[in-house]
């Protein structure tokens, strides 16, 4: 193919990656499909196909010219959806260690959404609380109480002047 400036060649090859990926995407979960869902998957399910499509939609952008700003308009999307398939394993999931897991996902991928856009001077979302994480109602939950938080030690890192 002969095309008439390199960035034209870039754009045709970005074309062709990215077509590339949704046609497996496509084919991979369809395959993974091809065994009948058992029906407490279901709303997992769903939920996680909502996210997918939700973020290959979006993630699909009208270069600007601007490189960074494309990588974080097309990365946005993508961070949300590994959230948004997060909190679906936070819902109906049973691993603990995945549910683990998939909590931190929520946490790292917001946070590396904020750095982006304040890598580009752009307006942080608004502040919403944190997502519903109760579970299905299969799935008993343990009643609350009040002294049940007493004596939890939490070992996160508190960095001083000098870490910096």
């Amino acid at each position: 193919m002969h095309t008439s400036s390199p960035h034209a060649g870039r754009m045709f090859l970005s074309a062709v990656v990215v077509l590339t990926i949704l046609s497996f995407c496509g084919s991979s979960a369809s395959a993974s499909r091809s065994q009948p869902a058992a029906p407490d998957e279901a709303p997992f399910l769903a939920e996680n196909d909502t996210a997918m499509a939700r973020m290959m939609d979006d993630m699909t952008v009208k270069p600007t010219g601007d490189v960074d700003r494309d990588f974080v308009a097309m990365m946005v999307p993508h961070h949300q959806g590994a959230i948004d398939m997060a909190q679906a394993e936070l819902r109906y999931g049973h691993n603990e260690q995945l549910r683990r897991i998939a909590q931190e996902i929520v946490v790292e991928q917001q946070q590396e959404i904020v750095a982006m856009r304040v890598a580009l001077g752009q307006p942080l979302p608004p502040q919403v609380a944190a997502p519903d994480q109760q579970r299905p109602a299969s799935i008993p939950a343990v009643p609350f109480h009040p002294t049940s938080r007493q004596g939890i030690q939490m070992n996160l890192p508190n960095p001083t002047r000098e870490d910096q």
